[in-house]
């Protein structure tokens, strides 16, 4: 069995694939390549529900229909009685009208009330695309044929069933927080443990410091609470701790077994959300009922097909403060240069929004977007050009942009990402000689908050966010679903299949219309 440490590693994806001796999908973990963006194909291939790719033909006239079907196979989220045909379904014990508490004593099933219409329906669904476009030449656009014609594709809606598939007397369910930190962390475990209390679960532990809790005998399970967990999300960081890598797959799962762990609450990005999947997978292999659910954590937001990821809104909030002092040092100096880098392996949502937010930044690089520093449309001969005309001039960076640029490195972290190189540091040495050789003054300030950002409490908008994923996450498990994640899709809750969100990091469209605005807002050129 494959290790942890390649199944949480955001640069690799999950891929399921098949055998000529067999139909079901097997578990497979490799390197993920960044494909090129390709809109408009006459042909394209589209995945299928065991991963066997399969090609639409647009000159059918039924493809529309095959590609729906495709769509709501690859979209439907496993539950437990795909494996376990004998499974059994309670009323639910989710009632907001019934505020005594749970009784121990379930004769002929659980107390619910009826006749309150707060549950969710199976049927539900939230429309996944909600832009309809006219042409492949509009700003942004995604379309599935070379006439961009209209397909509904619809997700799950999340929420509280009205049917149940654990008894919640019989419920151990643990929470794990794996990668690194991110603002919210808190909130979430909290919330997780208030909605399985009001449930009636009473056997709820956190496993520490990621995927390592399962397998180190040094660290003991934390029993959790509603009285533990109550000012937790005050602070910041993880009640649990985080690490990254860890056992094997089925060392997870012989340790859940041997703990009686029959709800696995996984929070971390694509990397820990394949690891969640593969123990979800193994969980089937052995005809376990456990249910997986993840809840999507990465600061930088490159999770697939979701609004956005909790953390983002405090990261681009609390980035707006090292923009401000990199101004406040650059307007205050002659010819000051003021450069800030900001969290963003793969993709530049939180340097691009943070831009947008500040109105003070005059240069924003980020991944998806090359650029040349020297030249004579270079980095360095625009911020020349900023210097002679108003005096100053911030640029924001994030931590993946430019590595073409730095010498490369074989090195990976525990989780098997190659270490970067320090754009930050390397602009900010290379703005200092050129300036330095044109014999023109500059006082060049170089900011990095990241781990500052990384350790923050969640705001306003991250706790509320944080807070419904917790409540979803358990609604998820309790109706029995397993390898789910939940997100926001179109301002509405959803439950997504992990493979679909893991197959590839989210990044920002150069096209797309947030980059124009960001660009419209900086002034600043092509530097190529």
């Amino acid at each position: 069995m494959e290790t942890i440490s390649p199944a949480i590693n955001p640069g690799l994806i999950l891929r399921r694939i098949t055998t000529a001796s067999s139909d079901h999908a097997q578990l497979n973990f490799g390197s993920y390549r960044n494909p090129t963006r390709t809109r408009i194909r006459k042909r394209i291939e589209v995945k299928a529900r065991v991963g066997k790719p399969e090609s639409v033909d647009f000159s059918d006239p039924d493809w529309k229909s095959k590609y729906q079907t495709d769509f709501e196979a690859r979209f439907r989220i496993p539950h437990i009685t795909d494996v376990l045909n004998d499974a059994v379904s309670y009323p639910s014990t989710f009632c907001l009208r019934m505020r005594t508490p749970v009784s121990p004593d379930f004769a002929e099933g659980y107390p619910s009330d009826e006749a309150w219409h707060g549950y969710i329906n199976n049927n539900d669904r939230v429309l996944l695309k909600v832009i309809r476009y006219s042409s492949p030449t509009s700003a942004g656009a995604e379309c599935i044929d070379p006439d961009c014609t209209w397909t509904e594709q619809w997700v799950h809606r999340a929420g509280p069933r009205e049917k149940i598939y654990f008894k919640p007397e019989d419920v151990k369910a643990a929470i794990v927080t794996c990668g690194g930190l991110c603002p919210g962390l808190n909130d979430v475990i909290r919330q997780i443990v208030i909605t399985l209390e009001i449930y009636g679960v009473t056997k709820i532990v956190g496993i520490p410091f990621g995927y390592r809790g399962f397998s180190d005998t040094n660290l003991a399970e934390m029993p959790l609470s509603r009285k533990v967990v109550q000012n937790v999300h005050l602070s910041g960081g993880s009640l649990l701790g985080v690490s990254r890598g860890g056992p094997t797959v089925s060392e997870i799962v012989d340790s859940m077994e041997a703990r009686g762990i029959n709800m696995l609450f996984v929070l971390g990005g694509n990397g820990t959300h394949a690891g969640a999947n593969a123990i979800h997978e193994e969980c089937r292999k052995r005809r376990l009922k456990v249910a997986v659910v993840g809840v999507p954590k990465t600061i930088d937001n490159d999770i697939l097909l979701m609004d956005k990821t909790f953390g983002f809104d405090t990261a681009v909030e609390e980035a707006q403060r090292a923009i401000y002092s990199a101004y406040i040092e650059a307007h205050s100096a002659y010819h000051g240069i003021g450069i800030v880098k900001l969290m963003g392996r793969s993709s530049g949502f939180i340097a691009m929004q943070a831009s947008l937010a500040s109105g003070q930044i005059d240069i924003c690089l980020i991944p998806e977007v090359q650029f040349n520093l020297h030249g004579p449309h270079g980095v360095l001969s625009h911020l020349k050009y900023l210097l002679e005309r108003k005096g100053s001039a911030v640029v924001c960076v994030a931590e993946g942009a430019g590595q073409d640029l730095l010498e490369k490195t074989n090195a990976k972290d525990a989780s098997g990402n190659t270490v970067l190189g320090d754009i930050g540091v390397y602009i900010q040495q290379e703005t200092k000689k050129f300036f330095k050789e044109l014999g023109f003054p500059a006082d060049v300030k170089y900011i990095d908050p990241t781990y500052m950002i990384r350790a923050c409490r969640a705001n306003a908008s991250d706790g509320i966010l944080c807070t419904v994923l917790g409540q979803n996450a358990v609604h998820g498990a309790f109706a029995g679903y397993s390898g789910i994640t939940v997100g926001i899709c179109n301002t509405h809750y959803v439950y997504f299949p992990i493979p679909e969100v893991i197959a590839q990091s989210r990044s920002v469209d150069p096209n797309s219309r947030m980059w124009h605005r960001c660009l419209t807002s900086t002034g600043q050129p092509d530097f190529i």
